[in-house]
């Protein structure tokens, strides 16, 4: 697999005006962004050529303090996600092994938490668990 070489400027207007192209790249095709990146910065404004980052001590800390992964999920929104999602797929493997499903199953990727539930006495093992859990 060959790294696409990025292209620094982009002609515009009929190729009257040159000037840097945005250096941001696409995780879905991986290819480069076709606009004009902003005067004196790598990217558009699109890809955050706007932004000046935190100026004052108190803004790069409240920035340190929210571990903000993407947009606004913290790590915290992730994990209650995670677990969430590992208990729906445990009450359908219960729904399953107690015969009260048919169909087709849950698609997609599994959850970090979950485990699978193959046997009525797992189900019992389960819902005790979950239920002193909650009881908390």
């Amino acid at each position: 697999m060959s790294e696409i070489q990025k292209e620094p400027f982009i002609d515009l207007a009929g190729g009257r005006i040159r000037c840097r192209r945005c250096q941001a790249k696409s995780k879905r095709s991986g290819q480069q962004c076709k606009k004009p990146a902003i005067r004196n910065k790598r990217v558009c404004a699109f890809h955050g050529g706007r932004s000046s980052g935190a100026k004052t001590e108190e803004g790069r800390q409240r920035i340190a303090d929210a571990r903000t992964v993407h947009g606004r999920e913290t790590r915290e929104i992730r994990e209650q996600r995670s677990q969430s999602s590992a208990k729906l797929m445990a009450l359908e493997d219960i729904g399953w092994t107690l015969g009260m499903m048919t169909g087709t199953r849950t698609r997609g990727r599994k959850p970090k938490h979950y485990r699978p539930i193959k046997t009525v006495e797992e189900a019992w093992i389960w819902c005790a668990l979950d239920s002193a859990s909650a009881s908390k």
